[in-house]
């Protein structure tokens, strides 16, 4: 189906009456109609654009599939505007579900959400129409950008129509030398005279033909002031007289027909009028509490109603806006009739809006008062709830309307600066309003000096989070954790957004994350799990996925299985991915935390498509932390995959990102670890030797550097030192990262030194103890890792009890990729304990009768208990009962006697 429109009835599409008072603008209608699918309407200032396309659309029937954006004044928030493009074309293709919405994000990536709603329009199979009103008005460089890599790579079933005063920055000379571009100017918007003529007929406006003549001869046929025209002449005991009595240029007819106007309304609607001008939009209550009189609804619709320079801004006919050129009119009436009242309006809008709980509004009325201490209150007040809200370019916006020797002055402002760069700036810029901020805090009033405190403080510890500094981050945690008990309830003042909640939550992922990466676990998880619960609960999607990545590491390095860190990374991308967020630098940690699991399992393929998803994603030089742990990744699975000089690379980058964090990571070790043994891979067993000698002493006597050490001893053919080495491993005397896996390792290289020593008995026992603990959560990696393949090519199949995760091993390093049968799915009912214990002889090859014998049960039993336990598990099969056993954490180390 063609992506143009047509004036001919088809496709279903209905053709409407406009509204009476409009004129059809037959040669503009086929005009649009027939236009290339991208067409620009350029023109002055009420020369009638809006109305022009809106009535074409009426009269074609093409409302339910037009998306309508409106940019507001001075619009700098490249975020809002595409948000309002990508929601409006939601709505349109809202039935077919092809659109996905996007949410706010704290740090927004354009490119990536234009991408995707190209991609998503692309889908469609009937043409839809975006009309972006006001484009003159948009004033961010990368919103223009984004829009002129979207108009040149359009969807076939969009057409765009962009309405402005000038000349859009936007490249639009590559689409005109295409002839993909219809315009329409200024000169094609002029009313003819007849329609000149047709326009006042519709007003209910009787002049002569004479008389019509010289109005349009001076109004030139200027959409503006021939409506303002017939809003005077409406009701105007001598019509004639009026129209031989004014001349000028657009401006001046402009500004007299006003007066014309404003001498015509009753006071009631003057007053509201001319009041409700400094508002770039006005509700009936909000011109009530400005006016003083009750009714304003009531008004506003029937201003609507009656001409064109009043438009609802929403379905319900509760909000309105004025045209650009008839507000700047009012404005400039106001001044000129009651100039002192400008600023105390701009007071009193300020007031009413925080009231309502439109904060953005508020701050820029103070502002416009020079409110200054006001303006400042609001911003400091509101600053962490509107960056998580996704405002941060208007928080931006609103910092640089104010005079900058305030900023350095005031102690709350410092502190609005610092967290505009918390998130999206320089750590050094942060830091040093930080410190301004604490310089100038015996300046803040005793009744706001708590809320200071605890915005300094939680701003202190996302900075320390960031630099990974663990003494600053707890200090700043007790400072917070003071300022926030000794707040009496209600904690937050009236009309400010921010809770103690959303405090809590942001402060308790922070100090969760710098907690867990400096290795103190067991306060990392509390304090994590604590933000994830009060971030659901105050519905902070953005903290969640933080908080569920990082307990995803906590709960693996605290003894969970590698699926269940999976899963809850799965959850994480999930949030992300139902708010839009597919490319935010939120999800590179869940994404780089989930492929650091699957390469344990060796489930290579899906890690590589995880860390691929985290690079493009992440924030260079922003997390370095983060950076740490993919780049970690990245060398886990190219070792995995004996892939050894990359492996080394990602490990070298990996030790860079450490140097920028002030406290040691908790992958340190294992990183340090996995570079001896990647280079005894190479063969380079004189680099890794000198690397163990670089370390201190009592790194090296840490579980993790004892096995690198055993690989070097192993490749210089020195079992008896390997097996010094692995003992205090293997008794768990020495401290570890995560015990069963650095065990496992250091079972392997046990047996290898064992089969090398020429004890065949001692190294099989040591493989079927590895496998043991391998077989909970199907961890493979190590066996790739270690020299142990020849081993298990004979390790006798009669006599082990892991019978599926052997064959599973073989399979990966035969060169076999691991399957991986599905999503995780929950219970369909709990097993009893005795299905328990025989669920945990699946992974053998015993069978029926010897798992009954084991279990001193009959035959029949077990038989019974394997029908409960394959519909409990939604598994058809002893190798899909044993996956589903695995990933739901039902396989412990078995009791066999052997």
């Amino acid at each position: 189906m063609s992506g143009t429109f047509r004036r001919t009835a088809t496709g279903g599409r209905t053709k409407t009456q406009p509204n009476d008072r409009l004129v059809a603008r037959e040669s503009l209608f086929g005009r649009l109609a027939s236009a290339s699918r991208v067409t620009l309407v350029c023109a002055p200032a009420g020369s009638g654009k809006s109305v022009l396309v809106r009535s074409w659309i009426e009269t074609e029937g093409l409302s339910a599939r037009t998306a309508w954006v409106s940019v507001e004044r001075g619009e700098g928030d490249a975020q809002r505007f595409w948000l309002m493009v990508v929601a409006a074309l939601a709505d349109i293709a809202g039935r077919d579900e092809l659109v996905a919405r996007v949410s706010p994000s704290p740090v927004f990536r354009g490119d990536a959400v234009v991408e995707r709603l190209r991609s998503d329009l692309a889908s469609l199979e009937d043409p839809v129409l975006l009309v972006i009103d006001d484009l003159h008005e948009l004033d961010s460089a990368d919103a223009l950008l984004w829009l002129e890599r979207f108009l040149g790579n359009r969807p076939a079933m969009v057409r765009v129509v962009l309405l402005t005063r000038v000349d859009p920055r936007i490249g639009l000379h590559r689409l005109r030398l295409a002839g993909e571009l219809t315009e329409i100017r200024g000169p094609d918007l002029r009313f003819t005279l007849e329609e000149t003529h047709e326009l006042l007929v519709r007003s209910g406006i009787e002049l002569s033909e004479a008389s019509t003549a010289a109005l349009y001869e001076r109004t030139e046929g200027w959409a503006a002031g021939l409506r303002l025209a017939a809003l005077s002449l409406a009701g105007h005991p001598d019509p004639e007289r009026f129209v031989s009595e004014f001349s000028g240029s657009e401006r001046t007819v402009a500004g007299y027909l006003l007066e014309e106007v404003l001498e015509r309304q009753t006071p009631e609607v003057r007053e509201l009028l001319l009041r409700t001008s400094v508002l770039e939009r006005v509700s009936g209550p909000l011109a009530d509490y400005l006016t003083g009189r009750p009714g304003s609804e009531r008004i506003l619709q029937e201003l609507e109603d009656t001409n064109a320079f009043v438009t609802s801004v929403d379905v319900g006919r509760t909000w309105f806006r004025y045209h650009h050129l008839f507000a700047d009119l009012l404005q400039l009436e106001l001044r000129r009739v009651a100039p002192a009242s400008v600023p105390p309006l701009h007071r009193a809008a300020a007031e009413w809006l925080e009231e309502n709980g439109e904060v953005v509004e508020a701050i820029s009325h103070a502002q416009a008062a020079r409110d200054w201490p006001h303006a400042s209150r609001l911003l400091a007040d509101h600053c962490l709830a509107l960056i998580l809200d996704g405002r941060l370019a208007r928080v931006r916006a609103l910092i640089a309307a104010l005079p900058a020797r305030l900023v350095a002055q005031d102690a709350e402002l410092a502190l609005v600066s610092a967290a505009d760069r918390v998130l999206d700036g320089p750590l050094e810029d942060a830091l040093a309003y930080l410190a301004l901020a604490e310089r100038l805090s015996s300046g803040v009033p005793a009744d706001r000096r708590r809320v200071f405190d605890e915005e300094l403080a939680t701003l202190t510890l996302w900075v320390a989070r960031r630099r990974g500094d663990l003494d600053t981050a707890v200090e700043a945690m007790h400072a917070l954790e003071t300022a926030l008990d000794g707040q009496d309830p209600p904690f937050s003042p009236p009309g400010r957004e921010i809770s103690e909640a959303e405090v809590r939550a942001s402060a308790l992922l922070n100090l969760g994350i710098v907690e867990l990466w400096s290795m103190r676990l067991a306060d990392a998880r509390g304090h994590l799990e604590q933000a994830l619960a009060l971030s659901r609960r105050i519905d902070r999607p953005y903290l969640q996925i933080g908080s569920l990545a990082h307990l995803a590491i906590a709960g693996a390095m605290g003894g969970s299985p590698v699926s269940s860190a999976i899963e809850l990374c799965k959850q994480a991308i999930a949030i992300a991915e139902e708010h839009g967020w597919e490319n935010d630098a939120a999800i590179a940690a869940p994404f780089a935390i989930a492929a650091l699991g699957l390469v344990r399992l060796a489930r290579f393929e899906e890690a590589e498509h995880c860390l691929e998803r985290a690079e493009q994603t992440i924030r260079r030089d922003s997390e370095p932390a983060t950076e740490l742990v993919l780049h970690h990744a990245r060398g886990v699975s190219w070792l995995g995959q004996h892939r050894l000089e990359e492996a080394l690379s990602a490990f070298r980058a990996a030790e860079q990102s450490q140097t920028v964090l002030a406290s040691q990571h908790l992958l340190a070790i294992e990183l340090r670890s996995r570079i001896v043994e990647t280079e005894v891979l190479m063969g380079d067993t004189a680099g890794a030797q000198a690397e163990l000698e670089r370390m201190p002493v009592d790194l090296v006597r840490r579980a993790e550097l004892r096995v690198a050490a055993a690989a070097l001893a192993l490749a210089e053919n020195d079992p008896e030192r390997v097996l010094d080495l692995v003992a205090p491993v293997l008794d768990r005397s020495v401290a570890a990262l995560h015990a069963r896996w650095t065990t496992i390792d250091a079972l392997l290289f046990a047996a290898a030194a064992r089969d090398e020593a020429g004890d065949r008995r001692e190294s099989e026992d040591t493989i079927e103890q590895a496998l043991e603990l391998a077989e909970p959560e199907g961890i493979i990696l190590p066996f790739m890792l270690a020299p142990v393949e020849g081993l298990l090519d004979r390790h006798p199949r009669h006599r082990t009890a892991h019978a599926a995760l052997l064959s599973e091993i073989r399979g990966v390093l035969a060169g076999s990729p691991r399957e991986h049968r599905g999503e995780q799915r929950p219970l369909l009912d709990e097993l009893s304990e005795a299905e328990l214990r025989v669920v945990r002889y699946l992974p053998s090859n015993l069978k029926v009768p010897e798992i009954a014998s084991e279990l001193f049960v009959s035959n029949n039993t077990v038989r019974t208990h394997l029908r409960h336990i394959y519909q409990k598990l939604d598994a058809h099969s002893r190798s899909e009962a044993v996956d589903r056993a695995r990933e739901l954490g039902l396989l412990s180390p078995s009791r066999r006697l052997r």
